[in-house]
């Protein structure tokens, strides 16, 4: 077992800090053994995929790492709530993306709400990448921004959609301020209010076998 890699990095001009973490479980081929078995259903919300239950023990397995990085990136050490978690895959063809997955999106306009997305495929199936939008200059929304963010994005929407396909670089309406690539057994973690849109090669072919598709690990987390 190698011992977690942690790498604090801030990043755009809101300096917002990201982690990443390699070695991030200490036992990834176990992991993708149980989700090779596992019964994925389609994902809520606008994931673009499918998912499926972890196993019970997940978060004591990764805890170390990930108590490391609340106190150490975000300067957490109290409580900490799990709103979600679960395996994940995409399964959407590019061309079958609705609007919303085909623009950065925000998971939640609390401070105090983190994301984590712990990469279990193939080196080659992209990553994560974070933006700041244009027009407001918003790398992050809160309560007091979503509205105008909101506004601006469905004007911007209408005279101009994003055209088929998985945003890539940056774009018109969207500057990349940030990657994170793909590694396996690879965590990025980071607050849920960062515009920030999955990574996928454009000549990715989606496969909903979790040996072979775009498996992670997507959790969603509360801060107490």
């Amino acid at each position: 077992m190698t011992a977690p890699d942690i790498v604090a990095r801030r990043i755009g001009t809101e300096r917002q800090p990201i982690a990443i973490v390699d070695h991030f479980h200490p036992d990834p081929t176990a992991l993708k053994d149980f989700a090779a078995a596992a019964r994925f259903e389609p994902a809520r919300r606008q994931y673009p995929g499918i998912r499926a239950a972890l196993p019970g023990d997940y978060f004591q397995a990764v805890r170390p790492a990930l108590s490391q990085v609340l106190a150490h990136v975000f300067g957490h050490r109290g409580g900490v709530a799990l709103l979600d978690a679960s395996f994940s895959i995409v399964t959407v063809p590019p061309e079958r993306l609705s609007v919303e997955q085909r623009l950065p999106h925000f998971d939640a306009v609390e401070p105090d709400r983190i994301a984590l997305v712990h990469y279990l495929g193939t080196d080659d199936s992209g990553g994560t990448a974070f933006y700041r939008h244009r027009a407001t200059g918003f790398e992050t929304i809160d309560a007091m921004r979503a509205p105008a963010y909101l506004d601006a994005v469905t004007r911007e929407v209408r005279r101009m959609p994003p055209p088929p396909g998985f945003i890539a670089r940056s774009t018109p309406t969207f500057e990349q301020v940030s990657a994170v690539d793909a590694r396996c057994n690879r965590a990025v973690i980071y607050r849920s209010a960062l515009l920030h849109s999955g990574s996928i090669p454009p000549d990715a072919v989606p496969s909903a076998d979790p040996r072979e598709g775009r498996l992670t690990v997507t959790a969603f987390l509360s801060l107490g």
